[in-house]
């Protein structure tokens, strides 16, 4: 192997290897005060509080519930009065209302699990944590339509998901923002 021609010892910007030898490629390393980013690039000086996060997670996780119920109470009304059909009608009743509820708030809940995930090991936590929920969201809008339920119950369904979706993800990723404080060195 070739040795470069170039010392780079003379160069005040770059360090080289120490423990190389004499039959590899000195390739020049930056030193850190050269550098436009500080040694530790994933270091913002902000620290998880997780208490503060899974508290707002747990509030996020009642209201995404009552959303649900809010819902499921607004799509019974509106199905009494208007001419959808019993069939439509049937398929928002109180077993189902109770469900919605429940997966609303285990959604956020796991929301904010992987918000603590992704913010204790992740560059721009928060940026990955919009597009999980705006994914998930999605996917929980399209999968009523996607069924055997009527045309009518399955949009209803479909934009209570999205209500709900809506809320976990701003909740959460308010939290999430609120949950970080500046180190204490």
């Amino acid at each position: 192997m070739t040795t470069a021609t170039t010392s780079y010892a003379d160069t005040p910007y770059y360090d080289t290897f120490a423990t190389a030898d004499d039959d590899t490629l000195r390739m020049p390393l930056p030193t850190a005060e050269h550098t436009d980013r500080p040694a530790d690039r994933h270091s913002t000086g902000l620290v998880l509080n997780p208490t503060r996060l899974w508290t707002g997670g747990l509030a996020t996780a009642a209201v995404a519930a009552l959303v649900g119920l809010v819902g499921t109470l607004v799509i019974r009304v509106l199905f009494e009065h208007a001419p959808v059909g019993a069939s439509a009608a049937h398929a928002v009743n109180a077993g189902n209302a109770g469900l919605l509820c429940l997966f609303a708030a285990v959604a956020a809940l796991a929301a904010t699990g992987i918000a603590h995930l992704l913010m204790v090991s992740t560059p721009e936590p928060l940026s990955y944590l919009g597009w999980i929920i705006g994914l998930s969201t999605a996917a929980a809008v399209v999968l009523p339509l996607l069924s055997s339920v009527p045309t009518a119950a399955a949009v209803a369904i479909a934009v209570v998901n999205l209500v709900i979706g809506l809320a976990i993800g701003s909740l959460v990723v308010g939290t999430a923002m609120s949950a970080r404080r500046p180190a204490t060195r």
